[in-house]
């Protein structure tokens, strides 16, 4: 059982870091798996071109992103993997520009121009999302199940865990944050976060095929 982990996130001690660890915690807890985490913002990369190479008829390039750049390995890897973890804060009601160039890239190979918008990946992993934000869940519902139902149709079976009305400062008297009440999400923060890693680390052991600690 191969697991890949890509952040989106570029504070890699933060919520998103957070969660994505416990969902790629859960996954190892089952046993046979193995797997590692990629940092996005380590790596130098665009998004993609259009260039259409990989829309080619040509066993070489077909279904392939012809791109070479730190990318590459990242975009091979996540193919090949048994779980796909991928974790993201949401900036602007979207992923990270990060994130969303990895997506670029991984997601439109796997696509055809033909009239059935035929899928071209053979293998169907399954997918994990991490979403993290500092407002209310609710509104980011359609963004949540669009890309979910992207990564579902393209790349595999996918489910999601979110945690929100984050903390995102230690003194908030030190920003221009007055709109957010900082008693309410420190204490959010203390008895919620933990129990979204937890969800988080229950996906991850699902997905890897193993039950859930409440189960056993």
């Amino acid at each position: 059982m191969n697991v890949y982990a890509v952040s989106g996130a570029a504070n890699k001690s933060r919520n998103t870091a957070e969660m994505l660890k416990s969902a790629l915690e859960g996954a190892l807890s089952v046993p046979g798996a193995t797997g590692e985490l990629v940092n996005l913002y380590d790596l130098s990369f665009r998004g993609c071109v259009g260039c259409h190479s990989c829309k080619l008829l040509d066993k070489d390039k077909f279904a392939k992103c012809a791109m070479r750049d730190d990318l590459s390995p990242v975009l091979e890897k996540a193919k090949e993997a048994d779980v796909l973890l991928l974790g993201s804060p949401i900036y602007f009601s979207n992923v990270t520009g990060e994130m969303r160039s990895f997506l670029e890239r991984l997601f439109f190979p796997g696509l055809t121009y033909n009239k059935d918008r035929g899928t071209t990946y053979a293998k169907r992993p399954k997918v994990g999302w991490v979403f993290t934000m500092n407002a209310p869940g609710e509104f980011y519902n359609e963004l949540y199940s669009s890309l979910a139902g992207m990564s579902g149709r393209i790349i595999g079976e996918t489910e999601y865990a979110i945690a929100f009305n984050t903390q995102q400062f230690d003194d908030y008297s030190q920003y221009a944050a007055t709109s957010f009440d900082e008693e309410y999400v420190k204490k959010r923060h203390e008895e919620q976060f933990p129990l979204d890693c937890k969800a988080a680390y229950d996906m991850g052991r699902r997905l890897a095929g193993g039950e859930s600690e409440d189960e056993q």
